[in-house]
């Protein structure tokens, strides 16, 4: 990382300086485990306690923090508005000072009807199909295959080992991490008569819009026909898996594990915790959030509405479940105690009938 002084990053982030304005940082670290030279960030009162002992040379707070303690000799505060934002775009300023990877290596295959731009990086054994478009300031890493006929979009991505089946696109400022394969078959087979499975074509493509991040071995699958769709924005962590014809909505975002079935609706501003799953051919509403773990078995149409559970319920139904659910023993337990009870009284009246 560069050297940046208090002053800098106050002028850069519009913060005030409390201490040494000169005070100057190369690197970067958490709070509780930084040394001098390294530039923190403190928006979590959880960590508050590490600012009086960090060995950090600067930190970046909220500019209502209050000093409840004697700070550590030579810590320079950088007073914001909000520390978390303010720390992100302090990092997307040391990535745009990173050194940017160049050139066509002479290991690469690129064949010859294959369209590359300007400024494109290609990485050793990476390999570009046929009639493929890689256009201006994309990065092709190392062991990269874009299929015949892609269109891979200007500043584009495309992290080691990522796989893009033919006639894919994607947009402009894309970035798709390690092990992704975008463009398998979708899950697509018809029962025959003697209890065997007939794959059905999938002739369809995946469409990835502009600004879209997607995490490392995630599978996304091609239409049936037509176009699996991930919207303007949408930004989908690791290990997630999209089927068939799903259309992902505009800045929509996934935490890891998610299952999305074939044909599904997802609208924008959606956010999934990790490992949802959602059935096929159902809607999910703009804004809604899904808790961690939910199952999704039917549309969800309500905008903004947030549900949690399996199947999930609207959202403190959903927790009022979660919690009868581990009462259920105890509950057990009274109703056979119940059901006794009401045996013996039923056998004392039986007895008095009688007499």
């Amino acid at each position: 990382m560069m050297q940046f002084t208090a002053e800098m990053i106050a002028g850069f982030l519009g913060g005030t300086v409390e201490g040494n304005g000169q005070a100057a940082v190369g690197s970067v670290a958490k709070i509780e485990e930084a040394k001098a030279g390294d530039l923190v960030f403190l928006s979590n009162p959880k960590y508050e306690e590490f600012l009086y002992r960090t060995g950090a040379t600067i930190a970046i707070v909220n500019a209502d923090l209050i000093v409840r303690e004697a700070l550590p000799e030579g810590l320079t505060l950088v007073r914001v508005e909000n520390a978390y934002k303010a720390f992100a775009s302090l990092l997307d300023l040391y990535v745009a000072n990173k050194p940017k990877k160049t050139g066509i290596s002479p290991l690469a295959s690129i064949h010859s009807t294959a369209t590359v731009g300007e400024g494109v990086y290609v990485g050793e054994y990476a390999v570009i199909g046929e009639g493929a478009v890689v256009k201006a300031g994309a990065q092709i890493w190392p062991q990269v295959y874009v299929g015949d006929g892609v269109r891979v979009g200007e500043r584009t991505i495309l992290y080691p080992g990522v796989k893009v089946y033919e006639a894919c696109e994607l947009g402009d400022d894309v970035i798709v991490h390690g092990g992704t394969v975008i463009g398998g078959d979708g899950f697509g087979f018809a029962p025959t008569d003697d209890g065997s499975f007939q794959k059905i074509p999938q002739i369809g493509n995946v469409v990835i819009e502009d600004g879209v991040e997607i995490g490392s071995n995630c599978a996304i699958d091609r239409a049936t026909m037509g176009s699996t769709r991930i919207k303007r924005g949408a930004k989908l962590d690791n290990l997630i898996q999209i089927a068939h014809n799903v259309v992902i909505g505009e800045n929509t975002v996934m935490a890891a594990q998610v299952g999305i079935a074939g044909s599904t609706k997802v609208g924008r501003n959606v956010m999934m915790g990790g490992q949802v799953g959602v059935v096929g051919h159902i809607a999910i509403a703009d804004g809604v959030k899904i808790g961690s773990q939910s199952g999704i078995p039917n549309n969800i149409l309500t905008p903004g509405v947030t549900v949690f559970g399996s199947p999930a319920y609207p959202g403190l139904e959903g927790h009022r479940i979660q919690a009868s659910v581990k009462q259920l023993p105890e509950l057990r337990k009274q109703v056979a105690e119940l059901s006794r009870q009401l045996k013996v009284l039923e056998a004392r009246l039986g007895e008095r009938a009688e007499e």
